[in-house]
C-alpha cells in the first residue's frame, strides 16, 4: 500500500510488528549487500534503492532511477528487483538460485512477493542485490533507452 511517510523510519514505524520485523530483516540484507553509490531513500511510497541524478544525469522522467525497492501490499510484502527484471541473463541466475532453495517463487515483471519472511532466501536476494554495481546500472538503463 502507498504510505504518506517522508522517511523510511516513519514508513517502518507505522508498520504491524510483524510486518515491520520482516521487511526490517530484508532492508538490512539489502542495506549489507547494496553496491557503493545507490542510495536508500522514500520514493514512490516505498523504500527505495535509487541512482541519485547527480550520478545518472537526465532521465526519461526526471526522475532517479530506481535499482530495488521494498514495500508492504495490502496481501503481501515485496521486493523490486529492476535488474532482474531488465536483463534475461540475471533473472535466469536469480530464478534458478531463488527455485533451488525449495522455496516458492511468486514473481510478477520486477516485483518478488512474499507474506512471511521465512518465504523469502535472503541470501539469494543478497546475491542479486549485489551484483550489478552503479555504473554497470547506469549504462544498462542508458542503453535501454536509445534501444
Amino acid at each position: 500500500m502507498p504510505s504518506d511517510a517522508t522517511t523510511v523510519e516513519a514508513y517502518l514505524s507505522v508498520l504491524p510488528s510483524d510486518r515491520r520485523e520482516a521487511l526490517g530483516t530484508v532492508r538490512r540484507t539489502i542495506l549489507d549487500n547494496l553496491p557503493e553509490g545507490y542510495e536508500e531513500v522514500l520514493n514512490w511510497g516505498m523504500i527505495t534503492y535509487q541512482v541519485p541524478l547527480e550520478r545518472s544525469g537526465p532521465t526519461y522522467n526526471g526522475k532517479p532511477l530506481m535499482y530495488a525497492a521494498l514495500a508492504d501490499q495490502k496481501r503481501h510484502m515485496a521486493v523490486y528487483l529492476t535488474q532482474v527484471y531488465a536483463d534475461t541473463e540475471t533473472f535466469e541466475r536469480f530464478r534458478t538460485d531463488y527455485l533451488a532453495t525449495g522455496k516458492k517463487l511468486d514473481m510478477g515483471k520486477s516485483c518478488v512477493r512474499f507474506r512471511r519472511l521465512d518465504d523469502l532466501p535472503l541470501d539469494v536476494l543478497g546475491r542479486a542485490i549485489g551484483a550489478t554495481g552503479v555504473d554497470t546500472f547506469v549504462a544498462a538503463a542508458q542503453e535501454g533507452r536509445r534501444a
